[in-house]
């Protein structure tokens, strides 16, 4: 089912005075809260190196590869890949960095 559907049967359930540690509404908790730390957990990594990898990017455009090469030390420490810091460079902080697409695409600081 999805997120929505289950939420939906949770509040339904607790509109008709279901209580909350009624076993349904605690599976349906459960079910609905299923993966969050683990989703937290990725999020505080991601933000553990965030001033590692925007600090290292300049106006001059960098490839993933090069910029993986002057921070690998500090970014492997933290437990983190480079294909940790390419999905960052594409896919969070946005607002501060710039991706020049090409073969292979570069990056730069906003």
């Amino acid at each position: 089912m999805k997120k929505t559907t289950l939420e939906a049967i949770r509040d339904t359930l607790i509109d008709l005075g279901v209580n909350d540690t009624d076993p349904m509404v605690v599976e349906l908790n459960a079910e609905l809260n299923k993966g969050a730390e683990e989703k937290a957990a990725r999020a505080a990594a991601y933000e553990s190196i965030h001033s590692i990898v925007v600090d290292n990017l300049t106006d001059a455009p960098i490839t993933c590869a090069d910029l993986f090469a002057e921070i690998e030390a500090e970014v492997v420490a933290k437990g983190m890949t480079r294909h940790n810091v390419q999905y960052a460079l594409n896919n969070l902080w946005q607002d501060e960095i710039v991706k020049i697409a090409g073969k292979p695409n570069t990056y730069r600081k906003a």
